[in-house]
């Protein structure tokens, strides 16, 4: 399989205060909200009003602007349940380069539409039964180009670090702790770099902890066979890389599991108290924050990730329990 340049570096804190230089040339700095969790002031970084919906925008940039000329001319291919997708998809877009984004064919409708419409060709796939990677490899193989992993990438964690350096930016100071969804590992990896003080808490769905089951064992583990539903589609990748392990292995906090329940009271509270509509994903760190999962200080910020809500769906968490949701 051909992956580029990517297999012979690591990531670093010199690529990620790049990474954010970059981005920052193209891109205005998403909000840092205030906000009151049990008693405490903390701020939320608001990624889900990035152009495409997701900090994902972060790391397809910052890849696909590294690529060589080689590299570009042969087009890149990348595996994603929606938001990666439409983060490679813009980036390749805006740098004239052909992308094809292997998606599963569950992914929500909303991600699915906005990818084709940024001008990237999506592969489907069956979501279980088919394993990803093995189609993408498989495009690869036959068409050529460079594959963009979603979370396994050095510049795709870089890149994703950006949003460290720019809360720290906006905090004037180190955040002391930085809560991020989770799903294999590339946020809170690019985290880990560009905040090198700052405790650093992955949040997964229940039974899909996979980050947090490595960071346990030390190893790499495979999700199980009868791992539990979760509306967190954003957040199921079978299991973390050797990469994100290394990078968070003797930095990362613990993992922490919410259930779904806990991401739609999130979901609910987001949208009283911030005015922010967020995708179950997008809300997990969030989510463990209002249940009381993870400390909590002044120094606390909290990454929601997406806001790529399928419309009918977040209409149906929003209208329930409303008298709750201003209770933190």
């Amino acid at each position: 399989m051909r992956y580029g340049r990517q297999m012979i570096r690591t990531p670093n804190e010199k690529g990620v205060i790049a990474a954010a230089q970059s981005i920052a040339a193209i891109l205005p700095p998403t909000p840092l909200l205030p906000a009151e969790i049990g008693g405490v002031t903390v701020h939320v970084k608001a990624e889900n009003l990035q152009p495409i919906g997701a900090f994902k925008i972060r790391g397809g940039w910052w890849r696909l602007s590294n690529l060589s000329e080689a590299e570009r001319a042969s087009g890149v291919v990348a595996v994603s349940s929606g938001n990666h997708a439409q983060g490679v998809a813009w980036a390749a877009k805006r740098l004239g380069i052909k992308a094809a984004i292997v998606m599963p064919r569950d992914a929500p409708q909303v991600k699915l539409d906005n990818t084709k419409a940024l001008g990237a060709e999506v592969v489907l796939y069956e979501r279980p039964g088919e394993d990803r990677d093995a189609v993408a490899a498989k495009l690869i193989e036959e068409r050529g180009g460079v594959l963009v992993h979603a979370f396994g990438d050095p510049w795709v964690i870089e890149g994703q670090g950006s949003a460290g350096i720019e809360a720290a930016q906006q905090l004037g100071r180190e955040p002391s702790r930085l809560i991020a969804c989770c799903g294999g590992g590339g946020l809170a990896a690019g985290l880990s770099l560009a905040c090198p003080s700052a405790a650093i808490h992955v949040v997964e769905p229940v039974g899909w902890d996979m980050v947090g089951q490595a960071l346990s064992t030390g190893e790499v583990v495979q999700v199980a066979p009868d791992a539990p539903s979760t509306i967190c589609d954003a957040l199921q990748p079978n299991a973390t890389k050797p990469l994100n392990l290394s990078v968070l292995s003797g930095r990362a906090e613990p993992g922490v599991a919410v259930t779904d329940d806990e991401v739609r009271h999130a979901q609910r509270w987001a949208f009283a108290n911030l005015r922010i509509v967020t995708e179950p994903g997008g809300a997990a760190a969030l989510a463990a924050a209002l249940a009381g999962k993870v400390p909590l200080d002044e120094g606390t910020v909290i990454l929601v990730t997406g806001g790529n809500a399928d419309p009918a769906r977040f209409a149906e968490t929003i209208a329930a329990s409303v008298d709750t949701v201003t209770q933190a």
